[in-house]
């Protein structure tokens, strides 16, 4: 996935409403960018983060600038749009760059399933479809581990009732974490967040939900599928 225009470097000066931050350029001037992300984003949102805006000339968009990345030096970054782990799997999917998902002959998104969801994706190939879950992580606490989620998250959870219905049926049932910064190497529950998700995530697993992580790739040019990575269990 590549970003549509070059992004551009900014401070953070706050976060604010869950979808708004405030920002300052190179050359000074302060603008507010759209945060595409509904989380705490613990570690992401310090006044005076080097961040990566992406500019847009789009009349219909009330907001000139996206935060994209967090820039954390060294050559690392986090992608802060939840919707572009979407997007980033989209693509690997279509290009078969997932061994375990891939052989499929149709792809669709945002398919009503469960108790009034939409599953992110269900790939179909002959008679056999599966039904694939895709969630942005974001969180680390400790060097190397990526941790999900980052607040609670009662959605998440009804997402993986959903996945372990589909599982207990006889259907094939996968939850994808894309690990979207680059300093992590493996990727495990934040129970001490949200205990129900971690329950939940015990139940969908022996339901048989297969639980798939890989990294991203990530510059200010773009972000795409990396390695898998252990996602424990």
């Amino acid at each position: 996935m590549r970003f549509q225009t070059p992004l551009v470097p900014a401070r953070l000066i706050r976060r604010y409403k869950r979808f708004l931050a405030d920002c300052r350029l190179e050359d000074g001037r302060e603008v507010t960018a759209h945060c595409a992300n509904p989380g705490s984003m613990r570690g992401l949102a310090d006044p005076g983060t080097v961040v990566w805006l992406e500019p847009n000339d789009d009349p219909r968009r009330k907001l000139r600038y996206a935060w994209a990345l967090v820039d954390h030096g060294a050559g690392h970054f986090t992608g802060i749009d939840t919707g572009a782990a979407n997007r980033v799997v989209r693509e690997a999917l279509e290009a078969g760059a997932v061994p375990e998902l891939a052989g499929h002959d149709i792809l669709r998104a945002e398919v009503a399933y469960g108790a009034g969801s939409r599953v992110d994706f269900v790939l179909t190939h002959g008679q056999s479809e599966t039904y694939v879950e895709v969630k942005s992580v974001t969180l680390s606490r400790r060097t190397g581990l990526a941790e999900f989620p980052d607040s609670v998250t009662a959605r998440g959870a009804r997402h993986l009732a959903d996945l372990a219905e589909v599982a207990r049926g006889g259907g094939r049932a996968v939850l994808f974490y894309l690990v979207q910064r680059t300093d992590c190497t493996h990727v495990a529950v934040a129970a001490d967040i949200d205990p129900a998700y971690a329950a939940a995530l015990g139940r969908a697993r022996a339901a048989g939900v297969r639980v798939l992580a890989h990294a991203a790739r990530i510059d200010p040019g773009g972000i795409t599928l990396g390695a898998p990575m252990d996602a424990g269990g």
